[in-house]
């Protein structure tokens, strides 16, 4: 599995871009938005990746930030959305764009990608709600969750234990100020549900 690449631009198009690594160059697929952030030919660049593997292919798909890779994998994980789809909700929306759209379940918003259609974007809205909704926004109560944390992990759990997304966002993203960046899932658990108790 390739999780990044560190080396140099060779050369973009609409949807792609080449990366010289010690002399390899990586074709990888990205979205308007990672391919804007890339710079200029002989620029040097590191991207995150994620491996797509079928029966007649190998794709190598790029992401500025681990962020928008996280939300590839969720997106590519509904129905009816295809790594196309998902590069085109990612070349119009950032990552904190598509969190506040699915968190106020605004499909419209989602439905402005090409290849999306208004029952496609409700679905996205539907199916992601409760795995990115959660850690959509940081309220009043605390600061945004990151994605792929062990604050959002919390999140999931208080999701589990049937808090409300915006419930569980405030009482961990509270807890994960008050406890810092090294803050274990267990203590962050105990410390938002003694916050969401309040």
């Amino acid at each position: 599995m390739i999780a990044h690449l560190k080396g140099m631009l060779v050369s973009t198009s609409a949807d792609s871009a080449v990366i010289d690594v010690g002399g390899v160059g990586y074709l990888v697929g990205a979205s308007a938005k990672t391919l804007e952030k890339l710079g200029i030919t002989g620029d040097p660049v590191t991207i995150h990746t994620e491996m797509l593997v079928a029966e007649d292919f190998i794709r190598l798909m790029g992401f500025a930030t681990a962020d928008e890779r996280d939300w590839f994998k969720l997106l590519t994980h509904v129905q009816g959305v295809g790594a196309k789809v998902a590069l085109a909700i990612l070349s119009i929306l950032a990552p904190d764009e598509l969190r506040t759209a699915v968190a106020r379940a605004d499909s419209a918003m989602i439905a402005r990608a090409n290849g999306v259609g208004p029952k496609l974007a409700q679905r996205i809205v539907n199916e992601l709600k409760d795995k990115a909704g959660g850690m959509a926004l940081g309220g009043g109560g605390g600061a945004p969750v990151p994605a792929g944390s062990a604050a959002s992990d919390a999140v999931s759990a208080l999701l589990n234990l049937g808090f409300k997304p915006a419930e569980a966002s405030n009482a961990v993203g509270a807890a994960n100020e008050e406890l810092g960046a090294g803050a274990t899932l267990d203590a962050l658990v105990r410390l938002a549900l003694r916050k969401a108790a309040k």
